[in-house]
């Protein structure tokens, strides 16, 4: 097996994360645009648009712990092609999605596949990746999701500002048949766990040694999801429309240029070395972005979030995953996407409401301190207690 070598760059790390790549291409190229044929098409009014993110969200978080236990059960190559099946069957549902109340079906469908395909390429990128190497890998294999951020709205707000939604469904239609295609040239290992039965009872739903390091993500993943969500609407408030779009630009691009190096600082001097000045980066930017009024200071803030948040989340699926055996890796990685996106979809919702009621500037200022607060939880919540680990090997060693 590849995790045996120190190899890399190889073809099925290459296959998986194309495979990521166009999944989450097309989700974001849908989530930034949807919104906009909900009540330009659709005729929805502005109360109703969230659902069309929401109903996405709560599908994948329904079906991702029961995903980690069909992994191991069924196996992970079966259960990646049915949702990419699954995930292409619903682009193509698009297309017929003429009431507001058939677009919900369909994005509730197409969350599930969504939600198994992620769960499932995350448990085999874990497989694939030589141990040794498994921050600098969860670190590139990110950064194809970071480089789909990037695109995704950028090219769905180019193609509905200059042709027709039908274009963008057909396109998104493709992007789905890409990322079949791409897993097609992969070798998958057959790793099916005997003694694990599919009972579906609730312990069994969720790893409980990746439970804590999950909490953590969803916490760091309700403070991002303001501004995933308002980034563009506050930049709009503040006449900064131009540089709004070049905020997650900048943001890959720093999180591109850090990203040969956080990989391999996080194998070499531990994921504390790491995650900690992380945290400190994302709640400097978010503070910094409560606080701009020119381009130059809310393109800073883009730096810093990248360079804290986009170096976090691989981190944190790399600790889930090593938190936990080799057969568990699957339950531990939907453990982590299901608080992960729990936090996001319940963050916009939650942060919308205060933004309501305040402003995007006091949200970020508020959220800063959330962020900052994490260092806090995620010391009592995993690092005090992996440094003890760590003392106690030492300690045999000598």
């Amino acid at each position: 097996m590849e995790e045996q070598t120190s190899k890399l760059w190889t073809k099925n790390f290459l296959g998986v994360s194309f495979t990521s790549f166009f999944l989450f291409l097309t989700f974001y190229l849908l989530m930034v645009t949807l919104p906009i044929y909900a009540m330009d098409d659709l005729k929805v009014d502005n109360t109703q648009i969230g659902l069309v993110v929401t109903v996405f969200i709560i599908s994948a978080v329904i079906v991702r712990p029961f995903t980690g236990i069909l992994l191991e059960a069924i196996g992970r190559k079966f259960m990646l092609f049915i949702s990419l099946l699954i995930f292409f069957i619903a682009s193509i549902l698009y297309f017929f999605g003429q009431t507001f109340t058939w677009l919900l079906i369909i994005r509730f469908f197409h969350g599930i596949g969504f939600g198994i395909a992620t769960t499932a390429t995350g448990a085999i990128i874990a497989d694939i990746i030589p141990k040794k190497r498994l921050g600098e890998g969860m670190g590139y294999y990110t950064t194809f999701m970071n480089m789909a951020m990037v695109i995704g709205p950028f090219l769905g707000l180019t193609l509905i500002q200059n042709y027709s939604f039908k274009i963008l469904f057909a396109i998104c239609i493709l992007f789905s048949f890409i990322a079949f295609i791409c897993t097609l040239f992969v070798n998958i290992p057959k790793k099916i766990n005997k003694q694990n039965n599919i009972g579906f009872k609730i312990g069994d739903l969720f790893e409980r040694k990746a439970i804590p390091i999950a909490i953590v993500t969803f916490l760091i993943s309700f403070s991002y999801s303001g501004i995933l969500s308002f980034i563009s609407v506050y930049a709009k408030e503040l006449h900064l429309d131009q540089a709004s779009s070049f905020f997650f630009v900048v943001y890959a691009v720093f999180l591109l240029a850090s990203r040969p190096f956080t990989g391999r600082w996080f194998d070499r001097y531990g994921e504390n070395a790491v995650i900690f000045p992380s945290i400190l980066l994302f709640g400097v930017g978010t503070f910094i972005l409560s606080q701009t009024s020119h381009s130059i200071t809310l393109l800073i803030a883009g730096a810093l979030i990248g360079l804290g948040y986009g170096t976090m989340t691989p981190g944190f699926q790399a600790i889930a995953i090593n938190s936990v055996e080799p057969n568990r890796r699957s339950m531990a990685t939907a453990t982590y996407f299901t608080f992960l996106d729990a936090g996001i979809g319940l963050g916009s919702f939650v942060l919308g409401i205060v933004a309501s009621h305040s402003s995007y500037s006091t949200l970020y200022f508020f959220t800063s301190f959330l962020i900052i607060l994490c260092i806090g939880v995620y010391f009592l919540l995993h690092a005090r207690s992996h440094r003890k680990k760590e003392e106690a090997h030492t300690e045999i060693q000598v």
